[in-house]
């Protein structure tokens, strides 16, 4: 089995590399943390996200906007119950 697997590894490599060249340059400029130079910025878009929803102004998004919107929110909750069983290291709840 792990001959099988030494030999699988560079293929899938070179497959992944042809298929998705640029993925090494997204990672390295969207998978990496926040700095704290960032961290104003993100606040001032939370603030205006509050004032938005306030407003009543999520009515004026378009449906693509909505949909992408969506999209990233179910993106973080399946990650947050991932990280969630992990964290656990069992699917099923808490003993309590």
């Amino acid at each position: 089995m792990s001959r099988l697997v030494k030999a699988a590894v560079p293929w899938a490599r070179s497959q992944f590399a042809q298929k998705y060249p640029k993925f090494k340059e997204y990672a390295k400029v969207e998978l990496v943390p926040p700095t704290p130079a960032e961290l104003p910025e993100a606040f001032r878009h939370g603030g205006r996200l509050l004032r938005g929803l306030k407003t009543g102004a999520w009515r004026d998004v378009t449906v693509k906007e909505a949909l992408v919107n969506t999209v990233i929110t179910m993106e973080v909750m399946c990650w947050f119950f991932l990280g969630e069983i992990v964290g656990k290291m069992k699917i099923i709840g808490y003993n309590i």
